[in-house]
């Protein structure tokens, strides 16, 4: 975890102040803890980190696509709107943004929830991408691959919830 340096105020009423105290003991935790866990629910943060990862550590990248996918469908549908409803894929490459924002909009269909708007900003790849490099494969992935990834050019075997 990231060293905490830096300090933030809110002004809240003496009322205020005593409710969240109390919600803060209930829950075993201090009263920033509790604010930053409702300002910033954990699998939001977990989600952010995730896409840091990635990112970050290109020789891992195959590692955490699949911790990815493991997070993003175990979330139930509420879980997931929260952890995935704003992001920022500016650090990532056109190729890993769209792979992130399929694996988004497929975990949200299969979840019954609309996909997150940023998804919609990101470009689809302009020339197809294939998750094998054999040719004799690539029939199978333009048949199989999932909507999501079809429509940005991506054309993989599985994906959220697949396991291989």
């Amino acid at each position: 975890m990231a060293a905490r340096d830096r300090f933030l105020q809110i002004r809240v009423t003496a009322t205020e102040k005593s409710l969240i105290a109390r919600a803060a003991a209930r829950a075993g935790v201090d009263m920033s803890r509790w604010v930053l866990e409702r300002a910033l629910p954990s699998d939001l943060r977990r989600f952010h980190r995730l896409l840091e990862a990635l990112a970050a550590d290109s020789a891992n990248r195959a590692f955490v696509l699949a911790e990815l996918n493991d997070f993003l469908s175990a979330l139930t549908p509420a879980a997931f709107a929260r952890a995935v409803a704003e992001t920022s894929t500016a650090a990532l490459d056109p190729w890993l943004a769209n792979y992130v924002a399929a694996m988004v909009e497929t975990a949200a269909h299969r979840k019954g929830v609309e996909p997150p708007a940023w998804t919609a900003s990101i470009a689809a790849l302009p020339e197809p991408r294939f998750g094998s490099p054999l040719q004799s494969l690539r029939l199978h992935l333009l048949v199989n691959s999932p909507p999501a990834f079809r429509r940005r050019n991506l054309f993989i075997d599985s994906s959220i919830g697949d396991r291989v």
